[in-house]
């Protein structure tokens, strides 16, 4: 294999690296042969993707199977407006070819699964994990571990980033920070709880950093530390991270011995593709029956257990506004005796106030199946989306 070398052009693409005696033309021939797998295109993975780009990363993989939407717009800058419905995994390669025509992109259009992780991030030299879900974020993890791979982790909720490196020789891995993920819905979503559109820039650009920083083998990367950022009021903060004193001096895993079904063990249920659909909950109601009891002129509450912020953004005529933190102190405005129907933006916080509802003596309790946003998708389109 012939070495390689520097064009022209990339020599004055770079020329500010490599006037730099920590990268200079050896780290930059580095950069250039070096293989980066980055595990989503969103949040982390869009700035993350843009900085490892131009700076010259030789190879870089993109996982993702997801399409873009305008909800993605407000951080994903990777993405435009002109990119709405189109496959995130095609506007990134688009953008980045755009900044860099010296760079080869490879494309995995899938979900990272227990069946493909390991023959995808075998062909790589470094991971950078950018996914949002605990499922993917252990399973990552635990590739990594298995193949030997370093493993860039952020993550980001509201204003709160973290980073670190994790299965580097030596160091800690994901799971001597989080041993078990947390019960299922206790920790929302970015979709759920929100998050500040500039947040994953700053993540995402400390993520490419340390990728650049290992494969340059130079300064002190975040292995063995956890960096945490408050955006909102500007302080960066760091914890020791240590690996499981269970794991012996050679580095080898004592708790990893292979991948799972990661949904199964994050409490994600799953249905097999054969299987009939459970019959609807007689707890449960579509929006389009709930429309029809509505323009029934039914007897029975509406009410609304999302956040004041969001029942400005919209709402379902005729609801009634309780947050479900403030439903367990409000529960004398409403009568155990009239039919209640509750509901969110997607149908989950909506499920815990019914439970909540019918273990306080509550009988005719009924949750809106996917909430504000289905009641915008199949009733009403003017009620706006977020």
């Amino acid at each position: 294999m012939a070495e390689a070398a520097l064009s022209k052009e990339e020599i004055l693409r770079y020329s500010r690296h490599l006037i730099m005696p920590e990268v200079g033309m050896e780290g930059q021939l580095k950069l250039k042969q070096a293989k980066v797998l980055l595990v989503g295109t969103g949040g982390l993975g869009s700035p993350t993707a843009l900085y490892l780009a131009a700076a010259g990363i030789g190879t870089i993989g993109l996982v993702d199977f997801d399409v873009v939407d305008y909800s993605n717009l407000q951080r994903q800058v990777i993405h435009g407006t002109k990119d709405v419905g189109r496959k995130k995994i095609e506007s990134a390669e688009e953008t980045m070819r755009d900044i860099n025509p010296h760079i080869s992109i490879v494309k995995h259009e899938v979900a990272l699964t227990s069946e493909n992780a390991l023959g995808i991030i075998a062909d790589y030299d470094i991971v950078a994990d950018g996914t949002d879900n605990f499922p993917t974020r252990y399973l990552v993890n635990d590739a990594c571990v298995l193949l030997g791979k370093p493993n860039v982790y952020g993550s980001i909720f509201r204003f709160e980033g973290q980073a670190s490196i994790f299965a580097a020789p030596g160091g800690p891995c994901y799971r001597c920070l989080y041993p078990e993920p947390p019960p299922p819905g206790l920790v929302p979503s970015c979709a759920e709880g929100g998050v500040l559109g500039i947040l994953p820039g700053v993540i995402g650009v400390i993520q490419a950093t340390e990728v650049v920083k290992i494969i340059l083998g130079k300064g002190e990367t975040l292995q063995g530390r956890l960096m945490l950022y408050d955006a909102l009021n500007m302080k960066f903060r760091e914890l020791k991270l240590r690996r499981d004193p269970d794991c012996p001096a050679d580095g080898k895993c004592t708790k990893i011995h292979g991948l799972i079904d990661y949904h199964q063990f994050c409490g994600v249920p799953q249905q097999s593709a054969e299987a009939e659909p459970p019959p609807p909950s007689p707890g449960n109601i579509e929006v389009t029956d709930l429309k029809a009891k509505i323009d029934r002129g039914d007897n029975f509450r509406l009410i609304d257990v999302r956040e004041v912020h969001e029942f400005q953004i919209g709402r379902i005529p005729g609801s009634t506004l309780i947050p479900l933190g403030e439903l367990p102190k409000r529960l004398s405005e409403l009568n155990p005796e009239d039919e209640i129907v509750v509901h969110c933006k997607m149908g989950g916080r909506s499920a815990k106030a019914a439970d909540l509802l019918r273990a306080q003596g509550f009988k005719r309790v009924i949750n809106v199946t996917g909430g504000i946003l289905a009641w915008s998708d199949k009733v009403d389109p003017s009620v706006p989306k977020y």
